[in-house]
């Protein structure tokens, strides 16, 4: 090795502030005059061991392949080497206290070498960090290597042992002392800072080994490593707006943070809109602590064959990387692991999981929406519950997004006052309006309307609602699709053709969603035993009388996605599989903010009867679980019918509304073969307002039957490339009755239809 230079960073007068590597290097070089020191000693040079070197015995001349063998000549000598700590050297005591001085103006200063940030988060006292970097010197230079495996008179070992760390420190192999420092509570090893090798080695020869994050981390390199890629989300270096004010959610935010500074563990049980997680971030934050998230849900879809050994080595390493960076540790959903009733396996699984978390000296908030479980953790967390995140709440977040990332101030009402563009700041009300629509978890926020703002730019549009919901839409509801049809409204209240009653009551539907946070939230209106926040509606009516359409009307009126449940694929003749497929759709549908519409509904909720087998009583058992599933549910949920006297009583009771679609009359059959045909469709001569009125005063059609005759007589004009006529829509109702099963009585057709029916001779 060639001359140490072991120079100090000067952060004062120097032409720049010395990074991290350079706080390193300078302790390095005080590791490498101690080893320097330590092979004088060994080799018997006295001038280069310094005053407090001693020499070796002289018959054991320097053998440049020492540690490869033992001579025979040698062996006699082998208990005359030179033991016992390295002494001090003076030189090195005034260099390491000029460090120390740098060290400490730096500190001063704000900028900590990442090494004393490290000292003072583990705990780790002088003997400490000399060990630590003992330890990891051969990873930052090589050279280390060969002086250590010369000095551990073993070339084939070129890490530190615990002999040679000791000695280099000056501490005696014997103390029973300076040996705590390795143990498995130290801070070393119990903060994963430190690896021991083999223990099957005797003790001084167990090589020590420092971790590459921990290394890298000194040296300045902080990115996250792969294997925590899927499982751990680090801080966002703009932090999402705290909550503030008087709302619920910033007062829970206050309080768990006050408990964090006498309490290292809480468990924040998550209420609905999935706001815990914000509501812990911004807890930690005002702790000191940027919230480092270990995503549970993650681990456990892992194969099981990962779960035991490498999935907990996921968790020590999300401590680690929580440890280094200073942050406080977000877990969960704790209950994606093991729920609240779950099996003994499962329990057990989630216990190992925990188990490295019990006892950090750093905050760990756990969330989840299942009750905490005494079993899950030996040390029970402080128990809080966060209140329901509130369509203004999520308003407020997506209004704070959508201004950082359009420019400073340009959607402020703020900025209106000083001449910044009012419908800049309109636009972004109503886009965050939009946004607060969807029930999207507040940690996605910021996601969701960077997209939203990409996709506007691709557009060349401005970013405004539009763009909210093809984000929102294309972010939300991914898990539920596999579960149900996905349906994007297209209609609006003008295409619906109803009497004024039924009409009023899906207003009045509409109505209850877009307030239910004001009347159920702040006006404290909602009903006790447990029911939820959800809105349920049965619409029932004879076949084809707009049951479906009704359900989409309303969803594109709210902005949301109808989402209609395939009966098909949830009913299974597997006792209990019907229930869990069905409590899939409801849990997932309880984190979206979408219509869900279960139509023909009396397939799943039709009464329950007299229990005469065991079909029978597992069948009950299955409706009764919808029947407290349905007070539960936080979402809107559409039920349809042809049969209402099939549904079971408790569910009417359970409805917030029951819509009956009649029959059209002859005003509202004419309305609608006027829509049904729709203003692109080319119309002959003969298909005027007298046609459609008689058509309309001859066929008792209802809505969807009607849809039908029009799409088949669209069929028939295009297929000759020719305007729609009357002729055509008559020979698709004599179709749709065909159909239908119903009897023709051409004879009773209006004069204004008949005349054109002889004229043109349709062929039947």
């Amino acid at each position: 090795m060639t001359a140490p230079s072991p120079t100090c960073p000067d952060e004062v007068t120097g032409p720049a502030a010395p990074t991290a590597a350079d706080w390193l290097l300078a302790r390095l070089a005080l590791i490498e005059a101690r080893v320097r020191r330590a092979i004088a000693v060994r080799t018997g040079d006295e001038t280069a061991a310094g005053p407090g070197g001693f020499p070796g015995p002289a018959e054991a001349p320097f053998d440049p392949f020492q540690g490869l063998y033992i001579s025979d000549d040698a062996a006699p000598h082998l208990l005359d080497a030179p033991t016992g700590p390295l002494p001090p050297d003076p030189a090195e005591s005034r260099l390491a206290a000029a460090l120390r001085t740098h060290e400490e103006a730096a500190v001063a200063a704000g900028a900590a070498p990442p090494l004393l940030r490290l000292a003072q988060e583990f705990g780790l006292g002088p003997l400490d960090v000399d060990i630590l970097l003992i330890a990891l010197a051969p990873d930052t230079d090589a050279r280390f290597e060969r002086c250590y495996g010369y000095l551990n008179d073993d070339i084939t070992c070129r890490h530190a042992t615990t002999g040679l760390a000791l000695a280099l420190c000056g501490v005696p192999s014997a103390s029973a002392t300076a040996r705590r420092v390795f143990s498995p509570d130290g801070p070393l090893r119990a903060g994963g800072l430190l690896e021991d090798g083999d223990t099957a080695r005797p003790y001084l020869t167990r090589m020590l080994r420092v971790p590459d994050r921990v290394t890298a981390h000194l040296l300045g390199h902080d990115a996250l490593p792969a294997g925590l890629h899927t499982a751990v989300t680090l801080p966002r270096p703009a932090p999402q707006a705290p909550l503030t004010g008087d709302s619920p959610l910033a007062a829970t935010a206050r309080r768990l943070a006050s408990l964090l500074t006498r309490h290292r563990l809480a468990h924040l049980r998550d209420g609905p809109g999935a706001a815990a997680d914000s509501v812990a971030e911004t807890a930690l934050a005002a702790v000191g602590r940027p919230a480092l998230r270990l995503d549970l849900a993650a681990l456990s879809g892992e194969p099981r064959a990962q779960t035991e050994a490498q999935t907990e080595a996921v968790v020590r390493a999300a401590v680690l990387e929580a440890r280094l960076r200073g942050c406080g540790l977000l877990v969960g959903p704790v209950g994606s692991v093991a729920p609240a009733v779950g099996s003994s396996a499962d329990v057990r699984r989630l216990r190992g999981l925990l188990a490295p978390l019990a006892d950090l000296p750093l905050p760990v908030v756990f969330t989840g929406p299942e009750p905490w479980d005494a079993h899950w953790m030996p040390t029970p967390p402080v128990l809080i519950e966060c209140p329901p995140l509130t369509e203004p709440d999520r308003a407020a977040l997506w209004r704070h997004e959508l201004r950082a990332l359009t420019g400073p101030a340009a959607g402020t009402h703020e900025a209106v006052a000083d001449g910044i563009g009012a419908a800049t700041a309109d636009r972004i009300d109503e886009a965050a309006a939009a946004g607060a629509r969807y029930r999207i978890a507040p940690h996605r926020i910021p996601a969701v309307a960077a997209s939203a703002c990409r996709q506007a730019d691709a557009d060349g549009t401005p970013v405004g609602p539009a763009a909210v919901h093809a984000a929102a839409r294309s972010w939300n509801g991914s898990a539920l699709g596999r579960l149900a049809r996905r349906v994007r409204p297209a209609v609006s209240w003008p295409d619906l053709v109803l009497p004024e009653r039924p009409y009023e009551q899906l207003r009045g539907l509409a109505r209850r969603i877009r307030h239910r946070d004001q009347v159920l939230g702040r006006w404290g209106m909602r009903p006790g035993g447990g029911r939820g926040r959800g809105v349920t509606a049965l619409f029932s009516g004879a076949s084809g009388t707009g049951k479906t359409f009704a359900a989409e009307v309303v969803a594109a009126d709210l902005g949301l996605d109808l989402y209609v449940v395939d009966l098909a694929t949830v009913v299974d003749k597997y006792i209990g599989e019907t229930e869990k497929n069905l409590e899939r759709i409801f849990t997932e549908a309880d984190a979206v903010n979408a219509v869900l519409l279960f139509d023909e509904a009396d397939a799943v909720f039709g009464k329950r009867t007299a229990t005469q087998d065991a079909h029978d009583r597992y069948a009950n058992t299955g409706t009764s679980y919808l029947l407290q599933r349905l007070e539960s549910f936080d979402g809107l949920a559409l039920l349809t019918t042809n049969m209402h006297a099939n549904i079971d009583a408790a569910f009417l009771r359970r409805l917030d509304l029951v819509v009956h679609f009649p029959a059209p009359d002859e005003a509202q059959r004419r309305a609608l073969w006027d829509r049904c045909l729709g203003p692109g469709v080319p119309r002959a001569a003969d298909l005027d307002e007298a046609a459609l009125a008689a058509l309309a005063g001859a066929f008792d059609l209802p809505g969807g039957a009607i849809r039908c005759c029009a799409v088949t007589a669209a069929y028939r004009a295009a297929a000759d490339d020719r305007p729609l006529s009357t002729a055509d829509l008559l020979a698709a109702v004599r179709e749709e009755y065909a159909k239908l099963g119903r009897y023709v009585d051409e004879s009773r057709f209006p004069a204004a239809i008949q005349p054109m029916q002889a004229a043109q001779a349709v062929p039947q």
